[in-house]
């Protein structure tokens, strides 16, 4: 399968695009600096230079999903943005990947969401326009005719993975887990045909990755 990965440079991305290329995947990255480049190929993905926050759908980031199976958008504008950026990145650049997806046939399209996406009234005020951008990419891409996935994960660490983890489309807590844990998922998900048209959340469990996905 070629894999497009939007976000190639971030650490849990990193992690995936070579848990993606380890399983025989091809893989494309897409990153929005050039200094980023050369991380991302010697992951062992092809990198791509694409602003998803300027560029067209039907200019480079068009040209950039064409020929891929899937996308995965692991994008953001990240923690020290304000709230213009979220709606234009967590929103805006995983809207219109959705919408190049839809253009150029890749059917599968998984999006890294975040616990709390569907209730961000609920989060924490300084996290809620994040919440409120995650919750409106959700959306678009369920309206979508792509076969999706939205997976929303728990706090990310960057402690080492234990390839267990707890799954459900509530599991009814807060948590951690572990951002190659989100990787494996993420990989095994791709793997997955029951997982289409699924939201779930994820936390470091006692469960194998694979049955966990098997489960829902």
């Amino acid at each position: 399968m070629k894999v497009l990965v939007a976000g190639a440079h971030g650490k849990t991305a990193r992690s995936l695009v070579r848990t993606l290329v380890e399983n025989g995947h091809e893989v494309r990255g897409l990153v929005r600096k050039k200094e980023q480049l050369a991380d991302v190929e010697a992951d062992g993905a092809e990198p791509v230079l694409v602003d998803l926050e300027n560029d067209e759908v039907d200019g480079r980031v068009g040209e950039a999903v064409a020929g891929c199976d899937a996308v995965v958008f692991a994008a953001g504008a990240g923690p020290g943005s304000g709230e213009a950026r979220k709606e234009t990145m967590d929103y805006g650049g995983a809207a219109k990947l959705v919408e190049a997806a839809e253009k150029n046939g890749a059917g599968r399209y998984l999006m890294l969401s975040s616990m709390g996406a569907g209730d961000p009234e609920s989060g924490p005020e300084a996290m809620r326009p994040y919440l409120r951008a995650k919750a409106k990419a959700d959306g678009r891409l369920r309206e979508s005719r792509l076969d999706w996935t939205i997976i929303r994960p728990g706090s990310l660490t960057d402690e080492e993975g234990t390839g267990r983890v707890e799954a459900a489309e509530d599991l009814g807590r807060r948590g951690e887990i572990p951002r190659e844990d989100v990787a494996t998922a993420f990989a095994l998900t791709l793997e997955s045909p029951n997982t289409v048209g699924k939201t779930f959340e994820i936390l470091s469990g006692e469960t194998p990755i694979r049955e966990a996905l098997e489960g829902l």
